[in-house]
């Protein structure tokens, strides 16, 4: 498995553990590693590799939420986001951040990715859910990119 993609996989447990007990971003990330420590015993160098990333991408979607959750409400037709499930929701907030704000990943990874940990962590229906609402934001992804 790539960094970026367990750095994605870590962002969406801690994101999903902020939804659940309310707490703020620097108390989530310390419990995870703190917790997560006898498995980062096994492969340090990927336990210190893969953390930037999923502390940019978990502490980005909080700061950004709002504006996220707003381009997911307009590309979903007659989905609230609080009728879509934690996981999905979240792994779209993820994408959508980095399709926004991390010009250095194509968008089409972004998508795929995504993708993937709906597939992986989602419902039966959650790739196919998260890929029309990402395809659905592509245009306005491309346009803020192009600036």
């Amino acid at each position: 498995m790539g960094q970026r993609r367990k750095s994605r996989e870590i962002a969406l447990q801690m994101l999903y553990q902020m939804e659940m007990t309310g707490q703020p971003p620097h108390v989530v990330i310390d419990l995870y590693y703190e917790l997560a420590s006898a498995d980062d015993d096994k492969n340090p160098d990927l336990a210190k590799a893969v953390r930037p990333f999923a502390g940019q991408l978990l502490y980005g979607v909080h700061a950004h939420r709002d504006e996220l959750d707003q381009m997911i409400l307009a590309a979903s037709e007659n989905w609230r986001i609080e009728r879509m499930s934690i996981i999905d929701r979240n792994v779209l907030r993820i994408a959508l951040y980095e399709m926004l704000y991390c010009a250095e990943i194509p968008l089409k990874v972004s998508i795929n990715e995504a993708i993937d940990l709906g597939k992986t962590f989602g419902s039966p229906d959650s790739g196919a859910f998260i890929n029309g609402i990402l395809d659905h934001l592509l245009p306005e992804a491309n346009r803020v990119r192009e600036g």
